[in-house]
């Protein structure tokens, strides 16, 4: 799939927001892609999962044996990355504010891991996350999200493949335009900022 493709899935799902919102990093912007919408469908979401695992090496796709990915929005297209790599696909959440496996979710010592995420931003959800995998013995031999908000800066110390690359400016709190500022805030992000 094209980048024009993958965001005519978004605009086609509602998914492509404007307003003013606090993203779970904390900054701000005037836009947000809520990737719930998009992989509502879940037709979509295997097509998206699929255009995904192309854009891995084949090198790097051969050696994955599990799938991870953070609660709540890496859990649609998580599973749906694994099942196109026919691998299990399993999840980290947050029940005291760090990641960590449950639900009998495992990793055996050495277990070569793909993490997916829906949308990277500054990387911070996705870092915690690979923390949470290697304490249990995994490594982490590589990343993948639909939507790479970052424009391709961010690093998460694992080579990371996306969908698209979208660099919607935000903004910290002390530094949200006037224009934007006069608009009523939302939080649709999963984690509290």
């Amino acid at each position: 799939m094209t980048e024009d493709e993958v965001l005519a899935e978004f605009r086609a799902s509602h998914a492509l927001l404007e307003g003013h919102f606090q993203l779970s990093s904390g900054r701000h912007s005037a836009y947000y892609l809520q990737c719930a919408r998009v992989l509502m469908n879940a037709e979509r979401a295997a097509t998206l999962a699929r255009a995904l695992v192309h854009k891995l090496p084949r090198d790097i796709r051969t050696q994955i044996e599990k799938v991870v990915s953070p609660a709540m929005g890496g859990v649609i297209i998580g599973h749906e990355v694994g099942r196109a790599l026919e691998v299990d696909a399993v999840f980290v959440e947050r029940p005291t504010g760090t990641f960590e496996f449950r639900r009998g979710f495992d990793m055996k010592p050495g277990e070569k891991v793909l993490l997916v995420e829906d949308v990277v931003t500054t990387g911070l959800s996705s870092r915690e996350a690979i923390k949470a995998i290697n304490a249990e013995g995994g490594e982490v031999i590589a990343a993948a999200a639909l939507v790479d908000r970052s424009a391709g800066e961010v690093d998460l110390g694992v080579p990371l493949f996306t969908l698209v690359e979208i660099n919607f400016p935000t903004y910290g709190p002390d530094e949200v335009p006037p224009e934007l500022a006069a608009k009523p805030i939302e939080k649709p992000g999963s984690r509290k900022a």
